[in-house]
């Protein structure tokens, strides 16, 4: 991880074959769009621009973020599970920077 928050991911740790589970990340960020005025003018703008959820290496799921996404983005979804796998959620934001979390699910 490199210069954003810690993010957390709440997932199973074990599965049955075949078996639909639920995955659920957060990770905090302003996910400021630079638009919205203060007393010092606009705010800086900074926001994430993707999720990308990979299972053992193939990419699963992507979010693609944009200035309709809240502060503090949450994520669920759901996955199918035929065997076991370690699970790489990758955060990545316009000027760069990242957040990485990776999670194993045994499947039997």
């Amino acid at each position: 991880m490199s210069g954003l928050a810690q993010p957390r991911v709440r997932i199973p740790r074990q599965a049955k074959p075949g078996e639909v589970i639920e995955i659920r990340t957060l990770l905090e960020h302003p996910m400021e769009s630079g638009i919205r005025a203060g007393r010092e003018g606009a705010a800086a703008r900074d926001m994430l621009t993707r999720l990308i959820v990979r299972r053992d290496g193939e990419v699963v799921f992507v979010a693609e973020l944009g200035n309709g996404t809240s502060a503090n983005p949450y994520h669920v979804f759901h996955l199918r599970m035929e065997r076991t796998a370690e699970l790489e959620f990758v955060w990545t934001d316009e000027r760069g920077r990242s957040a990485r979390a990776t999670a194993r699910v045994t499947v039997g």
